[in-house]
C-alpha cells in the first residue's frame, strides 16, 4: 500500500483539542503508534495516521494536501476562510462535523464600566483580538466603523495597558474576564472542535476510509447521549409510554409469557433520561424500569 492510501488527519499536538480529539478517533476503533518525535502516530488498525502540529497549521496542511482530514477549533478555521477569501479567492477546506467537545464562543468584552447598549457604542473604538477576520466580519455585518488591533496573545489584558478600549476573545467560563475587570457583552461566534476536510474529498481509497470514519463519529457523538430504556408494562399502555420518551424510536416489544397482554419493551432514546421522565412512564402504566448506556452504535 503506498503511501498516500493511507489517510492522514491532523490534530492539535498539545493543549485543550489533543486528549479529547485522540480519545474521540479511539472510540472509533482507531489505534496508533508513535514515532520517536511523538509528531506522527502510525495507524495500526486502519491505514489511518496522524500528525500532531499546532492547531494554527491544521487548515493549512489541508490545503496543501499534506492532510486530507484535521481536527481544530471552528474559530480557527473559520478565522482561516475568512483570511483565504480576502487574500486568494474561496479557502480551499471547509468544516464537515461538528464534535461536541472544546465549547467555547469568541466574544466582545468591554471594562466593567463601559455602558454597553449596543454595537453602536463600539463606533471608533479601538478593539484588541487574535481573530481579526471575524471580528471585521462581524463588525462589517453591525454596520460598525471600529479599529482592529491585533495581537497574538494576552489580548484581554489590553484596555489596562491602554492599547485597547476593548477586547474580542475566547470565553469559556468568563472568570479571566472577570480577573481582568472586563464583561461579556455579545458572542460573535459559538466555537467547538470540528472536522475539517479539503474542499473536495479524494476521489480514490482515501474516500472510503473518510466515509467509514464519517459513520463511526456519527455513531460516537450519537452514543454519547443516548440510552437504552427497558421496561415492562400492559400492551394497552405502550403508545402512552412511547409518547413519554424523549427524542425517542419505535420500542421492540416481547410478550411476557405466562403473563396476558403484558410485554416487555425497549427503546433507544436519543437524549437525556431524567427521574421526571421514569416518573412519568410509572403512572403511565410502566415498570421494572431500566436505564443503561450505549457503548456503541452504527445505524
Amino acid at each position: 500500500m503506498s503511501a498516500r492510501d493511507r489517510l492522514r488527519i491532523a490534530i492539535q499536538k498539545s493543549g485543550r483539542l489533543n486528549d479529547a480529539s485522540i480519545d474521540l478517533l479511539a472510540r472509533c476503533g482507531l489505534r496508533f503508534r508513535r514515532s520517536r518525535d511523538r509528531l506522527f502516530c502510525f495507524g495500526e488498525t486502519l491505514p489511518v495516521d496522524l500528525l500532531l502540529v499546532r492547531d494554527d497549521d491544521v487548515p493549512g496542511m489541508i490545503a496543501e494536501g499534506v492532510c486530507d482530514l484535521g481536527i481544530v477549533g471552528r474559530n480557527v478555521l473559520r478565522e482561516q476562510i475568512l483570511g483565504r477569501q480576502g487574500s486568494a479567492g474561496a479557502a480551499s477546506f471547509r468544516e464537515i462535523r461538528s464534535l461536541g467537545f472544546g465549547h467555547c464562543r469568541l466574544s466582545l468584552a468591554v471594562p466593567d464600566g463601559f455602558d454597553y447598549v449596543g454595537p453602536v457604542e463600539l463606533s471608533n473604538l479601538r478593539i484588541a483580538t487574535s481573530y481579526p477576520g471575524l471580528l471585521a466580519d462581524w463588525l462589517r455585518r453591525s454596520s460598525v466603523d471600529a479599529r482592529i488591533v491585533s495581537l497574538s496573545g494576552s489580548v484581554e489584558i489590553a484596555p489596562r495597558l491602554g492599547t485597547a478600549d476593548c477586547i474580542c476573545d475566547l470565553v469559556s467560563s468568563g472568570a479571566t474576564l472577570a480577573a481582568n475587570q472586563l464583561k461579556e457583552v455579545a458572542v460573535i461566534l459559538e466555537s467547538e472542535a470540528v472536522l475539517a476536510a479539503s474542499a473536495v474529498l479524494p476521489v480514490d481509497r482515501r474516500r472510503e476510509l473518510i466515509d467509514m470514519l464519517l459513520r463511526r463519529i456519527d455513531g460516537v457523538i450519537q452514543v454519547r447521549v443516548s440510552k437504552l430504556v427497558l421496561w415492562q408494562s400492559p400492551r394497552a399502555s405502550l403508545d402512552a409510554i412511547t409518547r413519554l420518551l424523549p427524542n425517542g424510536q419505535r420500542p421492540t416489544v416481547t410478550p411476557i409469557e405466562g403473563l396476558d397482554n403484558q410485554v416487555s419493551a425497549q427503546a433507544i432514546c436519543n437524549d437525556a433520561i431524567t427521574w421526571q421522565h421514569l416518573e412519568d412512564m410509572k403512572r403511565a402504566g410502566a415498570r421494572q424500569m431500566l436505564v443503561l448506556p450505549v457503548e456503541q452504535m452504527l445505524t
